[in-house]
């Protein structure tokens, strides 16, 4: 387990390096707020705030957000590659706010694009995120399985809060609140997802 200073080059460099050794377990700073002010990935539909997940990585924080800092050029915050996507990633996020992420035009997954690969959220908010589909998440081929969190403030043309490409989405005890123009999409291709 690495412990991960409260700074955006720290995390960056956390990751690389979890990715390097074939997965991590990465404890961030509690309460700290790591604004990106740069994209470090080259994602496959777009940059992406952090390095790509290309590995098993876990982050855990407490009261800690990952967010895109005011002023700073659009991208995502996180992508996941799968083997579909040429990696083996797989991300769990636990009591994390991961907000501001923009995935322009045709750019997907503002939060949170999973291209293949696994993500467990557990007690994670995603807010303020806007991309083409899926401002909050973006799901294609992978699973996401999202526990007692919070989509929120989310905006994209399609699938405001969510949106299943394919893959597989689980949503529990998940509350949904003013996300444009609606929390998933297409309709009913996630259970539990209020309309």
């Amino acid at each position: 387990m690495q412990f991960v200073p409260c700074s955006e080059t720290a995390l960056v460099n956390a990751i690389d390096a979890a990715n390097l050794m074939g997965g991590d377990n990465l404890a961030l700073t509690p309460g700290c707020t790591y604004r990106l002010t740069q994209a470090h990935g080259d994602g496959i539909n777009g940059p992406t705030g952090l390095p790509d997940i290309t590995t098993p990585i876990t982050m855990s924080g407490l009261g800690t957000e990952i967010t895109r800092a005011a002023g700073a050029p659009a991208f995502r915050i996180l992508e996941v590659n799968g083997s579909s996507y040429g990696g083996d990633g797989a991300l769990v996020l636990n009591a994390l706010t991961v907000g501001g992420g923009s995935a322009p035009f045709p750019n997907v997954g503002g939060g949170i694009a999973n291209l293949g690969g696994v993500v467990q959220l557990n007690a994670v908010t995603l807010s303020d995120n806007t991309a083409t589909a899926g401002g909050a998440l973006y799901n294609d081929i992978g699973a996401t399985v999202f526990v007692a969190g919070f989509v929120l403030r989310n905006t994209a043309t399609t699938g405001g809060g969510i949106y299943r490409n394919s893959g597989a989405v689980s949503i529990t005890a998940t509350i949904f609140a003013n996300n444009f123009p609606d929390n998933c999409a297409p309709p009913n291709s996630v259970p539990l997802c209020p309309a």
